[in-house]
């Protein structure tokens, strides 16, 4: 080390952990994840808090569990309260750069109701500093196309259609109409040697967000024929969406209320009727898309090769949240199974090559990442984080009180794009669910509606729901009351470690003499 600490953390959107060559997705053609897992440490049970988008990377950034910060749902904003990355990072000398977006809506007490971040999806979490915006409505991108002098159609989103046709009839073998060379992929890219080459001798924090690959679903030559469909996994699902509604009925209302249109640019119908072909071609795209993600990585790599700043850099690997891309039926990331939450997660720490390669089994949470940051850059951790530094972990050692089981949430109440509370007869906030899950049994609660619970020994991928079984009563009575612990265990605690005294406010974490 050459006395200067650099952290790079890679935020892909919609990868979900099976694909990953080196958790053995070895089909796919990934040169620099392979590489940046071979020099780093890559954790096989890793998962993402909570989803979608906005829900994640308010886990992701501020540490802190969806019953927490509470920003549950995309648009629902959140509170400014709350520390996050960015504004921790602040405190460490560091001025946080970030390309890309986090799906942040602002806390209303800090602006007026006419303020434009209130008309989109979300915008750029405060603390960081953006040097590529992609948010609010991907206007950094669309003006970075301007600029270099492609035709920006009336409906920019056009761009997204496949050479020669006006619609996508479901998934599609055809490229996308935008070169490779001004996709989304390579404009993040730009920003980020862009931001990279300026900075001099200083040290630097970046979080480089992509956007791939989330929908839609169509790829850049030559990335859209990288794969074929033959020889992409099988989609995981029972004989029919029918028969796989019967499981319960918010799975019964996803079944039915997603659209392909959300996936595929001006697709019709619901995405439950994609017929095994078309899945296969999706999946083949995804796939096309992680490759160009990937070559893009490779040129921000081979830039901190040249300049000997990989050596003294920290370089961390994720993505907010999985696709259901097919299984169960279902598109996107929702619900309650592992292929929405389960996700990537690769650390490269320069300090300890000697665990190069590793692939570590222990449970990690979206909530470890932002505590791992500061713990390697010496920062303080914020009280709030129900995260932990997994810097232990990288180095070989896992402490000995580290989680048993895994926990995620999801808040399906009503948003502008989508109203599951008067199908599901639910009020506002009773469209919630829990999971806690280890390597032998799943619980999933709801708040108003019946609970689930799966063998993962006899059945893996979830089909039969054992809650009404008596048989299981018991285990799931400890699962319920583990569930509820831990609830208890992180409720928010920013300021409870502080009391009043005789002598004054004592600090009970404070170090004594």
């Amino acid at each position: 080390m050459a006395g200067r600490r650099n952290v790079l953390l890679i935020v892909v959107d919609q990868w979900r952990a099976d694909f990953v060559p080196h958790l053995g997705a070895t089909w796919l053609r990934t040169p620099n994840l392979d590489r940046l897992c071979r020099e780093g440490v890559t954790f096989r049970n890793h998962v993402t808090t909570a989803v979608p988008c906005g829900p994640a990377r308010a886990s992701l950034l501020t540490g802190q569990y969806l019953m927490n910060h509470r920003a549950v749902q995309n648009t629902v904003p959140l509170d400014a309260r709350h520390m996050n990355l960015g504004k921790a990072l602040r405190f460490t000398g560091y001025d946080p750069a970030l390309i890309g977006y986090t799906t942040s809506t602002p806390d209303p007490r800090t602006t007026g109701p006419r303020d434009p971040r209130f008309t989109t999806l979300g915008d750029l979490m405060d603390g960081f500093r953006s040097v590529g915006a992609f948010e609010p409505s991907m206007d950094g991108y669309f003006g970075w196309l301007a600029q270099t002098g492609y035709p920006l159609p009336d409906r920019r989103t056009d761009i997204w259609l496949p050479e020669g046709e006006d619609a996508v009839p479901g998934a599609t073998a055809l490229p996308c109409r935008i070169p490779a060379a001004l996709s989304d992929s390579a404009y993040f890219t730009e920003r980020a040697l862009t931001y990279l080459k300026g900075k001099g001798d200083k040290p630097w924090f970046l979080h480089l967000g992509y956007w791939r690959p989330h929908p839609p679903f169509v790829a850049s030559a030559p990335y859209h024929a990288m794969y074929r469909p033959e020889d992409m996994p099988a989609p995981i699902r029972a004989a029919s969406a029918e028969a796989e509604a019967a499981q319960h009925p918010l799975l019964g209302h996803y079944l039915d209320a997603i659209r392909q249109a959300s996936f595929f640019e001006r697709a019709d119908g619901r995405g439950a009727e994609l017929d095994a072909a078309e899945i296969a071609q999706m999946r083949a795209t995804y796939a096309g898309m992680i490759s160009e993600v990937d070559d893009c990585l490779g040129r921000v790599f081979d830039y901190l090769d040249e300049t000997g700043q990989w050596d003294e850099t920290m370089v961390i690997f994720t993505s907010d949240h999985g696709e259901q891309l097919g299984d169960h039926h279902l598109l996107g990331k929702i619900g309650y199974f592992d292929e929405s939450f389960r996700v990537p997660l690769v650390v490269k720490d320069p300090d300890a090559p000697e665990n190069a390669g590793r692939i570590e089994a222990a449970f990690t949470e979206s909530v470890d990442v932002m505590p791992t940051i500061l713990d390697w850059l010496g920062g303080e951790i914020p009280r709030s984080c129900d995260g932990r530094s997994i810097l232990p972990v990288v180095h070989g050692s896992r402490p000995a009180d580290w989680r048993r089981f895994l926990t995620y949430e999801y808040d399906f109440r009503d948003v502008y794009y989508s109203q599951p509370e008067g199908v599901l007869g639910l009020g506002m906030d009773e469209a919630s669910l829990m999971v806690v899950q280890d390597e032998r049994r799943k619980y999933v609660h709801f708040a108003a509606l019946p609970p689930l619970f799966f063998d993962l020994e006899k059945d893996p991928h979830q089909f039969t729901n054992l809650a009404q079984d008596p048989a299981h009563a018991a285990e799931i009575r400890d699962y319920a009351q583990l569930a509820l612990s831990h609830r208890m265990n992180h409720a928010e605690r920013t300021l409870t470690h502080l009391r009043a005294t005789p002598h004054g406010l004592e600090n009970r974490l404070a170090p004594t003499a």
